[in-house]
């Protein structure tokens, strides 16, 4: 997969079979508008684009809403490649940008840039100024520019519409279970081990404390997740169990995510991890005493090691 970081990189192509959008999960539902795409690609020969933007539209049109990702622009790129498409454009979104009139979007982007020959849109897809695109506009533009256009249902699961919105809104709930159904793949959340204070030895349950760089990312709700933790210097995988919060039993005062590993024993200081979540096996909560906590610890142990190892 070739990647540009404008599409003024981007050099036209004869047989273009292009889609657009923010794609922030790569859940079911782009999979399936991806499946499409690279489907239709090899059947007329042509080669297969996505045209999406960074920073998130949303992020620059309505900063105040602080609107948190799935997944960030490197790991997005990832999981795209994974489909095995052509071309990944990621073109700057700024205000000045998202004045383009839907027509010049279509004219000058889609077809003049890209050389688009069909295009392969989720549903209730908008675009340009003020969102004012829609299906039948691109209905509308084909025959005048050269290419058709295919429009792909919502993906349903138990009869609701998969959304980013709806994934993010149960991984802030602590659902991980519905958050992955709704991604097909895991919902992973990458950092680097920094040195914390100490208190998971104390308590007989050193943790490793994870720095997550991208403000942006979205962070699972407070409580204790089984985790999947993929060393990538070794390519090691660890189980173990992930505490995410305030730490309220030893008067902690900053969120953390601190990662005990089970069966492990090796100084990771500085080195980037990537977690998995399982299923939340309960909330933060605030115990009576040390030994309390330390007694609730080794119960988490137990059902963590149960889960991961089902």
């Amino acid at each position: 997969m070739k990647i540009y970081h404008s599409i003024h990189e981007f050099k036209p192509l004869k047989k273009a079979v292009a889609t657009t959008g923010t794609f922030d999960g790569v859940h079911v539902g782009h999979q399936r508008i991806l499946n499409r795409l690279i489907e239709t690609a090899e059947k007329i020969g042509g080669e297969s684009v996505l045209l999406t933007f960074n920073p998130h539209p949303r992020m620059v049109l309505h900063p105040d809403l602080d609107l948190k990702l799935l997944t960030p622009i490197e790991e997005k790129a990832e999981w795209l490649e994974k489909f095995g498409l052509d071309h990944l454009i990621i073109h700057p979104f700024t205000k000045e940008f998202s004045r383009t009139s839907s027509l010049e979007f279509v004219r000058n982007y889609l077809v003049n840039q890209i050389g688009v020959k069909k295009l392969v849109i989720g549903y209730d897809h908008h675009f340009g100024r003020n969102r004012e695109g829609s299906f039948d506009h691109l209905v509308e533009f084909g025959p005048v520019y050269g290419f058709e256009v295919e429009e792909i249902p919502a993906q349903d699961i138990d009869d609701i519409k998969v959304s980013s919105t709806k994934i993010r809104k149960s991984i802030e709930a602590g659902d991980i279970p519905t958050a992955v159904s709704y991604l097909n793949h895991d919902f992973v959340v990458r950092g680097i081990v920094v040195k914390g204070e100490g208190i998971g030895r104390t308590l007989d349950f050193p943790t490793a404390n994870i720095q997550i760089p991208d403000v942006h990312k979205m962070i699972p709700a407070d409580g204790v997740y089984p985790v999947r933790a993929t060393l990538p210097q070794t390519g090691e995988m660890v189980l173990g169990m992930c505490n995410i919060g305030n730490r309220p039993t030893v008067s902690g005062r900053d969120k953390t995510i601190e990662v005990h590993l089970f069966d492990f024993d090796r100084d990771i200081y500085g080195e980037s991890v990537q977690l998995s979540f399982e299923k939340r096996i309960r909330t933060e909560q605030k115990f009576e005493s040390v030994e309390a906590l330390k007694a609730q610890l080794h119960k988490d142990e137990v059902a963590c090691r149960q889960l991961l190892n089902k």
